[in-house]
Order: structure tokens, then C-alpha cells, then sequence
């Protein structure tokens, strides 16, 4: 479930021609199951309608702030009380201006001025009135008083610039809500996470690999950031977005990956190795591209050998989180892994179970931890599962800090 679920989101339009994106903003955090209200300023109204926005929030929208209408129904401070997170999106060099300011001569500076809930800005302008030292200054300004400012994406601009300067990506905003809204139960946690395949050259142009698509582990990173955790996700080669606030590094093969790990090991709290690191490369790849023939290829595979284990030789006060993916005896399998690896928790899944394999957005998982507790999760979102893992984690390090206290 999505910590925007059941919150109240007011969402500030400002007059920038990314205001149609408000929309698509609208009805992306309603399908995170948010109750979103809208204020416009005048502007605003040039780029797209309160109808519009009205229409898909299912609320209606403030655009002034005497109207008699919108004040006996709504009421700008009945309106700043409501809100769980407010979100101005987009929010233009002049909303930035006066509410840096602490101008309140519309509707929607009148509520960043009365709201006590938590404000983030999505600027959205051309890339020269994002780099000026005014708009500069004022984004610090915002900051020091608390304000999340969510960096504008790069890219083409309507203006016909190109830099940075677009309305972040939906995602991205919607990340930074969740963070907002979410308890930051692993703040003091400082989280590497493995993803997704790795490659083993056979020559330049092919490669040995797995079916791997890296949601599993990308999920996890983006969760772990949304609970406050600092996040370094070292990532095989994946098509997919790298989540909102986390660190990636990219690897290619078994041996680049396990020398991303190893190196940020010391940095890490918690190592969580949710990728399909292969077991085996080829034992002799070759220089120049292979040519067809008809006699066919044997491949000679190599073992690669297993990091893990060293790794957590050195844990000390770490935790180490470990995946099985597995076809047959997952129990059996999984718990000789999660002893022979050394490792706090195994999260095991048949991946020959519908709605459980590699490339799917659902999972069904079972938690096997060194305090002999199983958990078994049916069928859910991989985000959700991801959720759930962290949970766990939660549950071992304040074991684990109890312990160590002990001992002192």
C-alpha cells in the first residue's frame, strides 16, 4: 500500500506552460490512492481548466481566495488545514519568488503561508531562469526553511532550450510525497542494494545471462529511500528508471558487481542482495566475434566465485539480506543458503510459480531469518513485497541492537 493511501494532497498549480502535466499529476497520485485537492493560480487557468482538474480529482478546485463560494465551501485556511503534504507543481520563477518572500496575494501563496503540513516544490522554467541567482537564492531560502525542492528534470523545453528545466518526472514526485508522508523508521540506515542480471562474455558481441529483470531489487532501494534510508543501488544492466533519491551504480558482469559490493561494503548498514549473479562465465571468451558454422559451439564455463561469504565475515554490526530463487525444495534450499551465506534473512521464491518468476510485477515470497521464523507472503505488488522485507529488517535491527547492548 502507498503512503500517499488516504492522505490528502494539495496540489498548487502555477501559470508555466508544464501546468497541463497537473493533470496526469492529478491522476497519478489518485492511483496511489491519495485524495488530491487542487488551487490554481490566474494564471494557471491560461494552460488548462479548473474543470479539468475538478473533473479528475473528483473535488473541487480553489482558484480565488475571497470567492463566497469557495469560502463557504472550502475556505483557504479550512483548505492548509486539510492537507497531509502540499505540492506546488509546477511551480514557476515568480511562485517561487513570492513564496520565498512570503508574498500571499492569491489563493495559493495565501495557504503556503497558513499550511503546517509539509511543502514540496516542483519548479518547472527555462533552463536560463533556473540557473539565474535570484531563483537561485530563493530555492535556498525554501530549503532552509524545510521546503523539499524537487530538482527539475534535463531535457527539450517548449521554449526551445535544451537543459534543465522540465517538470520532474510523475514518479519522481510522487516518490518524494511518499518519503514525506512515510515514517522514517530506517533514517539511520545506510542501504546497498544489488539488482538484476549480470552478462559473461562469450565474445564482444554475445553474452551468457539470466532472465532477471532487476524489479525486485530496484523496489527495494526505492522503498528503503522512502523510509529515510540513504540508498546506493549497484544495478546489472536494466532498462529500468533508477528510483527517485537513490545512488546507482552500474555493473555489467558477475566480477564488476561483486567489486561494486565489496568496495561499498564499509559504507553500508545493511547489504541487501537481491541480484541474479551468475554462477558461472565463460571459462574462455573470445577476442573476435565467433563465426557461424555448422558444427555448432561448446562453451566451457568457469565457476565465479562467491563473494558473499567473505563479506560477511566482516559484517560485524551489519545485516546481510540474501535471495533465493529457486524451482524445486525452497525451504531446504533456502535455508542451507541462509547458513552457509552467514546471512540475518533469505527472501526465497519458486520462480517457476505464476506471478512469482523473473520480469513480473508480482511476487510470492517467503522470509526465512536466523530466528527461525518463516513468513510466508502470498501474492503481492513487488513493491509491496519490498515493504514487507524492510519490515523484517526493521524487526532484526532492533534485535540486534538489543543484543549488542547486552553485551556492554
Amino acid at each position: 500500500m502507498s503512503a500517499l493511501s488516504g492522505k490528502t494532497i494539495l496540489l498548487g498549480v502555477s501559470g508555466g506552460i508544464a501546468a497541463y502535466k497537473a493533470a496526469e499529476i492529478v491522476r497519478t497520485l489518485a492511483q496511489r490512492g491519495a485524495s488530491v485537492r487542487v488551487m490554481m493560480t490566474r494564471n494557471a487557468r491560461e494552460f488548462i481548466t479548473p474543470l479539468t482538474l475538478q473533473t479528475l480529482s473528483q473535488n473541487p478546485v480553489a482558484t480565488d481566495t475571497f470567492s463566497l463560494t469557495e469560502e463557504s465551501q472550502i475556505g483557504h485556511i479550512r483548505l492548509a488545514d486539510s492537507a497531509d503534504a502540499v505540492l506546488i507543481a509546477p511551480a514557476t520563477a515568480n511562485v517561487i519568488a513570492k513564496a520565498a518572500a512570503g508574498i500571499a496575494d492569491d489563493i495559493l501563496t495565501t495557504v503556503l503561508l497558513a499550511t503546517r503540513a509539509p511543502i514540496a516544490f516542483a519548479p518547472a522554467m527555462n533552463v536560463h531562469m533556473y540557473a539565474h541567482p535570484t531563483v537561485i537564492e530563493n530555492l535556498t531560502r525554501l530549503r532552509t526553511r524545510g521546503a523539499i525542492i524537487i530538482d527539475p528534470a534535463e531535457g527539450e523545453l517548449a521554449c526551445g532550450y535544451e537543459g534543465k528545466g522540465r517538470l520532474p518526472d510523475l514518479a519522481a514526485i510522487a516518490g518524494v510525497l511518499e518519503r514525506l508522508l512515510s515514517t522514517h523508521d530506517l533514517a539511520a540506515e545506510r542501504i546497498l542494494v544489488t539488482a538484476g542480471p549480470t552478462q559473461e562474455a562469450i565474445d564482444p558481441v554475445r553474452f551468457v545471462s539470466n532472465h532477471s529483470s532487476g524489479k525486485m531489487g530496484f523496489a527495494i532501494a526505492g522503498a528503503a529511500w522512502r523510509r529515510g534510508a540513504q540508498v546506493r543501488l549497484i544495478a546489472g544492466p536494466s532498462a529500468l528508471a533508477t528510483p527517485f533519491g537513490v545512488e546507482r551504480i552500474d555493473a555489467t558482469s558477475a566480477a564488476s558487481m561483486l567489486s561494486a559490493t565489496a568496495q561499498n561494503f564499509q559504507w553500508a548498514t545493511v547489504l541487501v542482495m537481491a541480484a541474479a549473479v551468475a554462477d558461472f562465465r565463460p571459462a574462455h571468451p573470445a577476442a573476435e566475434k565467433l563465426k557461424k558454422n555448422s558444427r555448432g559451439l561448446e562453451l566451457k564455463m568457469a565457476p565465479i566465485a562467491d563473494e558473499l561469504p567473505r563479506l560477511a565475515l566482516k559484517k560485524v554490526t551489519r545485516l546481510i539480506i540474501g535471495f533465493a530463487a529457486e524451482t524445486e525444495n525452497l525451504e531446504a534450499n533456502a535455508r542451507d543458503k541462509l547458513k552457509r551465506k552467514r546471512l540475518d534473512l533469505i527472501v526465497a521464491n519458486d520462480v517457476s510459480q505464476p506471478g512469482a518468476g523473473f520480469g513480473v510485477d508480482t511476487n510470492i515470497v517467503t522470509l526465512y531469518g536466523t530466528d527461525g521464523i518463516a513468513e510466508s507472503l502470498p501474492k503481492m505488488s513487488k513493491d509491496e513485497v519490498a515493504d514487507k522485507i524492510l519490515d523484517r529488517l526493521a524487526v532484526l535491527r532492533a534485535a540486534k541492537s538489543k543484543r549488542l547492548r547486552a553485551v556492554r
